[in-house]
């Protein structure tokens, strides 16, 4: 397993609407397992594979896992969705606070759907469904969001969008310093 570098904004593959996997199979496999490690090693909870500069419809999640009373990391539930597809989503929304690995060290108010239903392959082929809620609808529709080409921010109003990618420019300029 390895930790793949991340891709960050304004990458232009973060834009682009990904290619259904066709094939499930050992390269697939691994590219999962190099996945889940890129995104433990880096906090996130979610990782795309635009991310990672990869035009694929593949997410993995772990929204369940926790730190420790020493700051050890504990894994919770780690998923991989492959070709995801929303199939359901409530009338109630949901506005949360969220960040992104791509775009690193900020964060929004973004209004979500509070529940949805997730039609996806796991990483036998095999056909599942998961109905999610809150917390977990959130980062399923992040992470898929990414599959479309779509960030975050993009949800954000143009004001709260330019702020946001200024305070990211200024970040990475003292960061060069």
């Amino acid at each position: 397993m390895s930790v793949l570098p991340l891709r960050e904004y304004p990458d232009p593959v973060l834009h682009q609407k990904c290619a259904p996997i066709l094939k499930i199979d050992d390269a697939l496999r691994t590219l999962a397992s190099d996945m889940l490690e890129t995104m433990y090693a880096d906090r996130g909870v979610g990782l795309a594979a635009p991310q990672i500069g990869l035009s694929k419809r593949i997410i993995v999640i772990d929204a369940e896992q926790k730190e420790d009373e020493n700051g050890h990391h504990q894994k919770g539930n780690p998923m991989c969705l492959i070709n995801p597809e929303i199939i359901y989503k409530s009338e109630e929304t949901i506005f949360f606070c969220e960040g992104c690995l791509s775009v690193p060290g900020q964060s929004a108010d973004v209004e979500r759907y509070q529940k949805i239903k997730v039609r996806y392959q796991d990483i036998s082929g095999l056909v599942k469904e998961i109905e999610a809620e809150d917390y977990l609808a959130v980062v399923l529709q992040h992470e898929i969001d990414h599959l479309d080409g779509i960030l975050y921010i993009d949800h954000l109003s143009r004001l709260k969008r330019n702020m946001l990618l200024k305070k990211l420019e200024k970040a990475r300029s003292e960061q060069t310093k």
